[in-house]
């Protein structure tokens, strides 16, 4: 994969960073069903149904999807599932799977909206909440947690597998900088440590690398060339990331395995644990 993956996002999703950044504008979910109320984009999570935050929610379902591969006719735990859109693609493919989040909000929104004979939701703390399962689901959310460490050890004592990710550091970071600067985040991770923190736990510890693909890549290839200097001398900024953003789709990201990709140069990193 070549080239730097920092550089796409900022321009093809400033205008949600910005806004939750300052907090100027209050952006909601769109066109939701009869009875379910719209959740507000924060910062925390992300969420589907918002054209400006399409990048970072095809981003994450992107690796809902491959994990909803693997985990056909097993019982899902989705530790964390926020909004609930992950652990009803999950349900497309597993016998049960339980969506688990603390958030009042969020938890009333999943389970209004949806709705699957093999999907409920619990309200929880994810290092507390217990019961019977193959595999655990978690994303994006380890580097919220104060003690990651006790979270993994509830999570190998439930679990066969165990499916952890979080963002790259290297390129979540601005250049140079040593965090991102989210306030959400306790710790940030590199591969080296956080396949350190999953092996400490863990036995067997597989380790993806996320990165852009399909449009993003081409994307990426265009900021190289000088694009970013063109479109607003060209006056096309706002019309052509209006278009690009919601025109993203998980298809423009995919997994790699450590030892064929740099895993450094990766957008998030997906640790599978056994």
């Amino acid at each position: 994969m070549p080239g730097n993956e920092r550089a796409v996002e900022p321009a093809a999703a400033r205008a949600t960073t910005r806004a939750t950044a300052f907090g100027d504008v209050q952006i909601l979910q769109r066109d939701q069903p009869d009875g379910v109320p719209p959740l507000p984009l924060t910062g925390e999570r992300t969420l589907p149904d918002i054209p400006e935050e399409n990048y970072w929610f095809r981003r994450h379902l992107a690796v809902y999807r491959w994990i909803a591969e693997r985990v056909a006719g097993r019982r899902v735990i989705d530790m964390a599932c926020g909004e609930g859109y992950g652990a009803d693609v999950l349900a497309q493919r597993a016998t049960t799977v339980v969506g688990v989040d603390a958030n009042p909000e969020a938890h009333e929104h999943a389970r209004l909206r949806y709705r699957r004979p093999n999907l409920r939701f619990e309200r929880d703390l994810v290092d507390r909440f217990v019961e019977p399962c193959d595999d655990v689901v978690f994303l994006q959310t380890i580097e919220h947690v104060e003690d990651p460490g006790a979270v993994l050890d509830h999570f190998r004592s439930l679990a066969q597998v165990a499916y952890i990710s979080t963002p790259n550091v290297l390129t979540l970071a601005p250049k140079g900088a040593e965090r991102s600067g989210n306030p959400w985040h306790v710790r940030e991770y590199r591969a080296d440590a956080f396949h350190a923190l999953c092996a400490a736990h863990f036995s067997r510890v597989e380790v993806y690398g996320l990165f852009h693909a399909r449009k993003l890549r081409a994307h990426a290839w265009a900021l190289r060339a000088g694009w970013d200097a063109i479109h607003p001398r060209l006056r096309l900024t706002d019309r052509f990331y209006g278009w690009f953003t919601p025109a993203i789709d998980e298809r423009d990201f995919a997994l790699r395995p450590e030892g064929t990709c740099d895993l450094d140069r990766a957008l998030d990193f997906l640790a599978v644990c056994r």
